[in-house]
């Protein structure tokens, strides 16, 4: 993969790549500027204006950009965020990008697990007919109970070590049909790898999955250059799904204690409303399809005897 679209080739260029990205973004209109004569040769705000919005010298800002300058004060990267009318989230990446861009030297980030713990299991066991599957920090799904798998149609027919849910949005062909805001769906996966790509830039798993994206999906190349960071942990989504029809869910996303690098992901509906009612319906056809492929697996090891 390209560094130039991922890590920059330093922890001071990912600030700079960020800030570079947002002021982009930004027209001197929408600041309160006049944007004056002459031809503008690059989209958004120049770098003298958002220094001056900011109240910092040009070539203070222009050595954050470009990675001279790797130790802002909390009052300048405020500043900034201010300027570039950061959303809070979206501040608090970029306080995290100043952090560890400051640091002295690169920590080799440590391979992440994909063990998940027999009682984290259990739990995903026990709020069935509601789906909910346990996520790693790159969207990877390493476990499940019957609708936390079967809800995202077509993804049980790709090996378990292919089933992410960034793939599975960007080139599944299930999935454009299976999510009524496919395009909301796909910004919030973009998003947060790149809030992950600010923080852990040269980690091998982030890497290689959105290496793949790049290479496959000119859609996710289109907003991974847009270093929006923003995320979602609740809310509705509103599901075709091939088998039990229109379904609206409410979804809550959960950090896991004790495993910093995985997420529940629960999907619920009100008992009594036709909504729970596919997920009944949904848990029913995904534990008989499971009891099904089991059934299957162990015949052929009886044979093979």
């Amino acid at each position: 993969m390209d560094r130039e679209h991922h890590s920059g080739g330093g922890r001071g260029t990912e600030l700079g790549r960020f800030l570079r990205a947002r002021r982009a973004r930004l027209t001197p209109e929408e600041v309160g500027l006049t944007a004056g004569g002459g031809l503008r040769r690059t989209p958004g705000l120049r770098r003298e204006e958002l220094a001056t919005l900011a109240g910092v010298s040009i070539d203070y800002y222009a050595r954050l950009e470009r990675g001279k300058e790797t130790r802002p004060s909390p009052s300048v990267i405020d500043a900034l965020a201010r300027a570039l009318r950061l959303e809070e989230d979206e501040h608090d990446h970029l306080r995290g990008l100043a952090a560890l861009a400051a640091r002295s030297a690169p920590e080799p980030p440590a391979a992440p697990s994909r063990t998940v713990r027999p009682g984290v299991k259990l739990l995903l066991e026990s709020l069935r007919p509601f789906p909910a599957h346990v996520v790693s920090r790159t969207g990877d799904v390493l476990a499940y109970n019957p609708g936390g798998l079967r809800l995202l149609a077509g993804m049980e027919d790709w090996p378990a070590k292919q089933r992410n849910i960034a793939r599975y949005v960007f080139l599944h062909p299930a999935a454009r049909d299976l999510f009524d805001d496919w395009h909301n769906q796909v910004r919030g996966c973009v998003n947060g790898l790149r809030a992950l790509a600010g923080m852990e830039p040269d980690a091998p798993d982030l890497t290689q999955l959105v290496g793949e994206l790049l290479l496959k999906s000119p859609e996710f190349a289109r907003l991974w250059e847009r270093y929006d960071v923003r995320g979602h942990s609740y809310g509705r989504k509103t599901f075709h799904h091939p088998e039990v029809g229109d379904l609206t869910l409410g979804y809550q996303a959960l950090q896991l204690e004790g495993s910093p690098s995985h997420r529940m992901v629960a999907y619920h509906a009100e008992a009594g409303t036709p909504d729970h009612d596919a997920l009944l319906l949904l848990d029913l056809a995904a534990a008989e399809s499971a009891h099904a492929s089991r059934s299957t697996l162990d015949s052929r090891t009886t044979d093979s005897s």
